[in-house]
């Protein structure tokens, strides 16, 4: 049995850091250009090469998406990014236009080329022919079912890996090929600045009667016709692995360092469960749901993996996440006095009570905060400012200082 790569999104050098310190065995980033996330942070050419020689110290690969549908205007300049992209050296490059997918392969002969779920990737048919012209890797297109794979896998060498998403937010339009957005706001889905109109509460209006708006639903506030449920594979696991797909991949990235390293290290934690036994995978179940609903979170479904989604597949009535815990701050290394050091993401205060995530597989702790210092040394009673670095001295329930790692993350339990 072939098990599966891990494969987690990284907007940036931070949620890059975590996915690999939480378990993920390759992360997918975009660069300064041709990225499907414009509006992602994204990753210059040194934190690129920062990010990978990270990764690979930890025996993690990168791959770099460079999946746009690209213009005439994009032809010419992409040359250039991908001589750049083949002096950084990433371990795959993620496309989707026929016309870059060529450039990139006379231009980058020896990186291997994935292709994008952009692509409508749907049959064995489709994968065959893009084996032929060179790909290492086709992502499923996001409409097929275990079945249909399954059947793709029997089809195609075993050489050519197939890659599908289990987990992470589902695109009302085919693919992800919509035209809402550039139609609704001039931003183009197609050219990564996608602003997510499907997420927009709407309305029918009768054409005699202007200004008079009548819900879908039975809902004075409208309804959300095109609010797709995120996926969520994780007590399949299963299921996927015999359908013969090579690279499990997260989508999400736009998400912050939170999200990553608590749906990296579930799946992590799922995947290792079910190579030692299935019995074992089974039993945990219950915590890997639980896990994945501690980040930001929407409802859940299946996608299309067993059949064509129902109603249950939408959500009529909001469009907002959920956060069930807050994202703290990430911890960074030890002070000259021997204190954690954490960037701090948002406020908290001494005397607090919180959680520390580990980044090197220990049990989570319920700590409280003892005591917290500035950056001059100075001690405060909270750390109210984004970013600033502080030290903290943390407590666990039976009075014993606790000292976090590198990569930890400090969270707590939202009171919303």
């Amino acid at each position: 049995m072939r098990y599966p790569e891990l494969l987690l999104p990284a907007k940036g050098p931070e949620e890059l850091r975590c996915a690999v310190s939480f378990g993920a065995d390759s992360v997918y980033i975009g660069g300064s250009a041709f990225s499907l996330r414009a509006k992602s942070r994204n990753f210059s050419a040194e934190e690129m090469r920062s990010g990978i020689d990270f990764a690979h110290r930890k025996g993690a690969k990168v791959y770099v998406a460079a999946n746009i549908f690209a213009h005439n205007r994009d032809l010419e300049s992409s040359y250039q990014y991908f001589e750049e992209l083949f002096d950084i050296k990433p371990d795959g490059i993620l496309v989707s236009d026929p016309g870059l997918f060529n450039i990139a392969k006379e231009i980058c002969h020896d990186i291997p080329i994935h292709i994008s779920t952009q692509a409508n990737n749907t049959n064995y048919g489709t994968f065959l022919f893009w084996r032929a012209l060179g790909a290492k890797r086709v992502v499923c297109a996001r409409e097929l079912s275990l079945l249909e794979i399954g059947e793709i896998r029997k089809h195609v060498p075993k050489d050519l890996e197939i890659e599908a998403f289990v987990h992470g937010s589902m695109c009302m339009s085919y693919s992800g090929r919509c035209l809402l957005s550039n139609y609704l706001t001039g931003r183009d889905a197609n050219q990564g600045e996608c602003s997510h109109p499907c997420r927009w509460k709407y309305s029918l209006q009768e054409e005699t009667r202007p200004g008079l708006f009548l819900p879908i639903e039975e809902d004075d506030k409208g309804t959300y016709i095109l609010n797709s449920a995120d996926l969520n594979m994780i007590e399949h696991i299963p299921e996927l692995i015999e359908a013969g797909i090579d690279c499990f991949k997260v989508e999400g990235r736009m998400k912050n360092a939170l999200y990553v390293a608590t749906v990296a290290r579930a799946y992590r934690r799922a995947i290792d469960d079910f190579k030692e036994s299935e019995d074992k995978y089974r039993k945990n179940i219950p915590y890997y749901l639980s896990e994945t609903g501690k980040c930001t979170v929407r409802k859940f479904s299946t996608g299309f993996y067993f059949g064509r989604p129902g109603s249950d597949a939408q959500i009529y009535d909001e469009s907002t996440y959920s956060s069930p815990y807050v994202f703290l701050g990430i911890f960074e290394g030890t002070s000259k006095e021997g204190l954690g050091l954490v960037r701090q993401k948002n406020k908290f205060s001494v005397g607090e009570k919180i959680e520390v995530m580990s980044a090197e597989n220990r049990a989570d702790v319920n700590l409280t905060i003892k005591g917290i210092w500035d950056e001059e040394g100075r001690s405060v009673e909270s750390a109210p400012h984004a970013k600033q670095v502080v030290s903290v001295k943390l407590e666990d329930e039976a009075g014993k200082q606790y000292m976090p790692q590198t990569h930890d993350i400090m969270r707590k339990i939202s009171s919303e």
